[in-house]
């Protein structure tokens, strides 16, 4: 069987990318490269499936936009 989660994914500036799954607390990895951080997430995600099913919560993950902001 197979599931859908979100990520979210980052870019720090040493040019690491962060990936991090929102539906479990502290689901993140890294990589060097965007396809590394993502083997790295479906690692982690699988060991936080192994360890506990996600817990109800009360918001739902939607998604991520770009906003743009006029700044003084």
């Amino acid at each position: 069987m197979k599931r859908h989660f979100p990520v979210i994914i980052e870019q720090d500036k040493e040019g690491f990318f962060i990936v991090e799954c929102p539906v479990f607390q502290g689901c993140r990895s890294y990589g060097q490269t965007v396809e590394e951080a993502i083997e790295n997430i479906q690692e982690a995600i699988a060991v936080c499936l192994e360890e506990a099913e996600p817990a109800p919560r009360e918001t739902l993950f939607v998604g991520i936009r770009d906003l743009e902001v006029a700044v003084p």
